[in-house]
């Protein structure tokens, strides 16, 4: 394979008619959404299997691999696979290290919210058996629990719709060469629960609210004037500066261990206010250090 003109390491090594692979792993709860992921996936141009037994993995890697046209495979994996998860380990330890650029992205929800889709939906958990859906659910969370840890992106779809996570999805992948670090700043109310796809959480309940300024109640922390005033409380830019400071340590020993995705979710009582300018203020402050950001407000417009 010729790339930017030159022979890579990589064409050196590989076997004769193979070529380098993009592989995005797409699991995760049921009804959280992998539908919706490998739509998203596929319509970017990647080329995706779904509900494939692990023992299958490498075979289809290999076989990828020596096909010219096809460079991004996403596999959809989830607990139909049943007794083949197990294998799933293995088949991914067999893979070439070299020459396949390997992803994971774990969809979750609130059990709360996958009892509705499937009660709306009327069909099974696909564990439940004889059960109740919470009972397949457990089954599945203990099942996933592994792969969840080592993922590279976990998105939480509980409060978000499918035109969200596509976007998602495209952001994460939508990229040929994505920079070495994305770090997704995301501002959320306490008040709803902790972000479960964070993985690194501050509070910004230490400085005022502005919700009790009748003159800024109405407005949110994209709006001037409450950024204006959440930024110049004391504390706040120390908080920024930190937090900044934080994201840059920690980015060198995720891209060690193969983690290209970050998020770091700051929060407040109502995710209105506070939260939503610190959001926007230190997205700021990363992207002028030189790594890719993006912000998401989870809970804005809530209230």
């Amino acid at each position: 394979m010729v790339h930017d003109g030159g022979v890579t390491e990589a064409d050196v090594d590989a076997p004769s008619g193979v070529h380098a692979l993009k592989l995005v792993l797409v699991t995760g709860m049921s009804g959280a959404g992998r539908s919706t992921a490998a739509r998203a996936l596929e319509d970017l141009g990647w080329f995706v299997i779904d509900n494939m037994p692990p023992s299958l993995l490498t075979s289809a890697v290999d076989l990828a691999r020596r096909t010219p046209d096809v460079e991004r495979v996403g596999v959809v994996v989830d607990a139909r696979g049943g007794a083949f998860f197990t294998e799933l380990a293995a088949a991914m330890a067999d893979l070439p290290r070299e020459d396949v650029d390997v992803r994971t992205v774990y969809l979750e929800a609130s059990d709360e919210a996958l009892v509705r889709r499937f009660e709306s939906s009327r069909r099974p958990h696909p564990l439940q058996g004889d059960q109740r859906i919470l009972d397949g659910l457990q089954a599945e969370r203990r099942l996933l629990g592994d792969l969840r840890a080592r993922a590279d992106v976990v998105i939480d779809t509980t409060a978000i719709n499918v035109h969200d996570l596509r976007r998602r999805i495209e952001e994460a992948f939508g990229q040929e060469d994505p920079p070495q670090l994305t770090c997704t700043v995301m501002s959320f109310g306490f008040k709803y629960g902790i972000p479960v796809d964070a993985d690194l959480v501050a509070d910004a309940r230490f400085l005022p609210n502005p919700y009790w300024d009748e003159r800024l109640r109405h407005l949110t922390g994209q709006d001037a004037p409450v950024a204006t005033e959440v930024l110049g409380q004391p504390g706040a830019q120390e908080f920024l500066a930190s937090y900044g400071d934080l994201v840059k340590i920690v980015s060198g020993g995720y891209l060690r261990e193969g983690k290209r995705y970050v998020t770091v979710a700051i929060g407040c009582t109502g995710g209105k206010h506070r939260s939503v300018a610190l959001t926007e203020a230190l997205a700021g402050r990363l992207a002028a250090d030189g790594i890719s950001t993006r912000t998401f407000h989870r809970d804005l417009g809530r209230e």
